[in-house]
């Protein structure tokens, strides 16, 4: 065995490993923990995201449902100024009769 191997295990299980498969072994390893971190800070980011995002939406919620009853109020007035418009109008061509 020169210096470039170890041997792992007893007698019975011995095991080489040359010097670059463990340093393929630690690459590998190393990726695999940057990639945990990686994904461990995208989730938290994204929970926080989530979190500011459910906040605007209950902040948010009444003043939308306001909105909604003001857009709802004005298609109504919208419709009674058509009907009166329209009552004027068939009113002027009856009097043109």
């Amino acid at each position: 065995m020169d210096n470039h191997e170890h041997e792992l295990g007893g007698q019975n299980g011995a095991v080489t490993v040359s010097a670059d498969d463990f340093a393929a072994l630690e690459e590998r390893i190393q990726r695999a923990v940057d990639l945990v971190k990686r994904e461990r800070q995208s989730r938290a980011t994204a929970e926080e995201r989530a979190v500011t995002a459910e906040a605007q939406i209950r902040l948010h919620g009444p003043l939308m449902e306001q909105l909604q009853n003001e857009v709802n109020a004005l298609r109504a007035e919208r419709d009674q100024v058509r009907q009166r418009v329209e009552r004027l109008l068939s009113q002027l061509d009856a009097l043109e009769l």
